[in-house]
């Protein structure tokens, strides 16, 4: 049976410009060790703002 693979973390994505947390994505710590920066569509703000990665 598989191991559960202790590389993937889960992390938040914060809208830059309202502050919430809109998306929670999994990441592999051994190939991105940088922080996630992506475009996403905030519906809070109703437009596609820049989304950092947070600590859930």
């Amino acid at each position: 049976m598989a191991k559960k693979n202790e590389n993937r973390v889960l992390v938040s994505l914060m809208c830059e410009e309202c502050k919430n947390i809109n998306y929670t994505e999994e990441k592999n710590k051994k190939n991105t060790p940088e922080k996630l920066e992506l475009n996403k569509y905030c519906k809070f703000c109703r437009k596609t703002t820049k989304h950092k990665e947070t600590k859930k």
